[in-house]
């Protein structure tokens, strides 16, 4: 596909992305993060005071690299190594603080050389699952259960200066945060609801945890870790 349609949730209308600025603690560090899907840009767009809007464009993928952390290469501490390194967050306890070093040091990958990444979305439901994990209270089958409930989404984030100068922007779709807001709050609270069920069906005699994963020394190309995740 040469051509991508992506949104963008905001407050604001926003015709021309700009390399170098926002939030470089977000899920995949400094970048223009995105959706193909228009309803979910409208609900990142609104708060509970705000309307937004869900900023169209057009993402030209010729001669783009792309890291897609879903498409069957990665798997899911993958993409925790990467969280782990751009979000800010207080670990707490040893084991958590072991588990941090243990995935930076064998399932880190070198994400910042491609120009565009497609992943999962950590927003707050997610980022408590990761917490999760990383202290031994729930199990990696569970935690990549947990990436699709609640249906929150995957996005796709701009990276390079390259990437940036691929968007075309088309128009500004209204988002009324009376419908979106709402519609956020429900997509976020059926995430937290599964994910509590989802807790309550792991069994620490058959499933997998991050303390076992350290002991048994488990590597970035171990078959036992899952490269799809299934919704």
């Amino acid at each position: 596909m040469s051509k991508l349609t992506i949104y963008h949730g905001s407050p604001v209308i926003i015709e021309k992305p700009q390399f170098g600025v926002g939030n470089p603690n977000n899920d995949y560090g400094l970048g223009f993060y995105c959706t193909e899907t228009l309803d979910l840009a409208k609900e990142w767009a609104c708060s509970a005071e705000t309307d937004g809007y869900a900023n169209k464009y057009t993402l030209n993928m010729t001669d783009l690299t792309v890291l897609n952390l879903t498409g069957g290469d990665y798997h899911i501490l993958n993409w925790l190594a990467i969280l782990l390194e751009n979000r800010k967050f207080r670990i707490g306890g040893e084991v958590a603080r072991q588990a941090r070093k243990y995935i930076f040091e064998n399932f880190g990958i070198d994400y910042k050389k491609y120009d565009v990444i497609k992943g999962y979305r950590a927003d707050d439901s997610y980022f408590s699952f990761a917490s999760a994990f990383l202290n031994n209270t729930i199990s990696l089958s569970q935690l990549e259960r947990a990436m699709v409930l609640g249906k929150l989404g995957e996005q796709v984030v701009a990276i390079s200066e390259k990437a940036f100068d691929a968007i075309t922007f088309k128009e500004a779709i209204a988002a009324p945060n009376e419908i979106y807001y709402p519609k956020k709050l429900a997509r976020d609270t059926a995430a937290r609801d599964e994910f509590q069920k989802e807790k309550g069906r792991g069994s620490i005699l058959t499933e997998t945890y991050i303390l076992d994963i350290i002991r048994r020394g488990w590597k970035n190309d171990d078959s036992r870790l899952q490269r799809i995740v299934l919704g």
